[in-house]
């Protein structure tokens, strides 16, 4: 899927098993940290979302190189790690751009933008939500311009203290 927008034209590829050594890579940048947790904790959400049908998984790719992952996940897979009141049919998204020549370009927006919408056109989420670290302030302005909104602050067990923003489905 090609996404353009008014930032750098990108495309979104399906995560595979190859890109796994890549994957583990990027989660040891301190930068990946900051949002995903600690790699050992990232990789096993990475893990378990690759191998649940109930994800999508994307490689962000720019001029055919791999510059980030995203995935979209049924909440109800994080069980007890959610907030209790999360509506049921919630999807959660996360994303990080990974080559630091690449962040803050635009381009997550419109990855963000593409994956919501990649949920909402093949499942029956009511929602899609996500959780930002309160340190990582600039990463929800993306959220936000891809349509999501701030709801209220939650204690993420992983990154701590997070902003919780949701996108509703779209109405037609």
């Amino acid at each position: 899927m090609a996404v353009t927008d008014t930032g750098p034209s990108i495309s979104l590829r399906p995560a595979t098993a190859a890109d796994r050594f890549m994957l583990r890579r990027w989660l040891s940048d301190p930068a990946v940290e900051m949002h995903w947790g600690n790699s050992a904790s990232a990789e096993a959400e990475i893990t378990l979302a690759m191998e649940s049908p109930s994800a999508i998984c994307r490689i962000v790719e720019c001029d055919g190189k791999p510059i980030g992952y995203g995935h979209a996940v049924d909440a109800s897979l994080w069980a007890q790690s959610l907030p209790p009141d999360l509506a049921a049919g919630c999807w959660d998204i996360d994303l990080v751009i990974v080559a630091p020549a690449y962040r803050a370009r635009g381009i997550e927006q419109p990855a963000l933008t593409a994956i919501a919408a990649e949920v909402f056109a093949t499942t029956l989420a009511v929602a899609c939500c996500t959780f930002v670290s309160v340190k990582a302030e600039p990463l929800v302005r993306h959220y936000e311009r891809a349509g999501f909104r701030w709801t209220r602050i939650w204690t993420d067990p992983v990154v701590g203290p997070s902003w919780l923003l949701m996108k509703e489905r779209p109405t037609r």
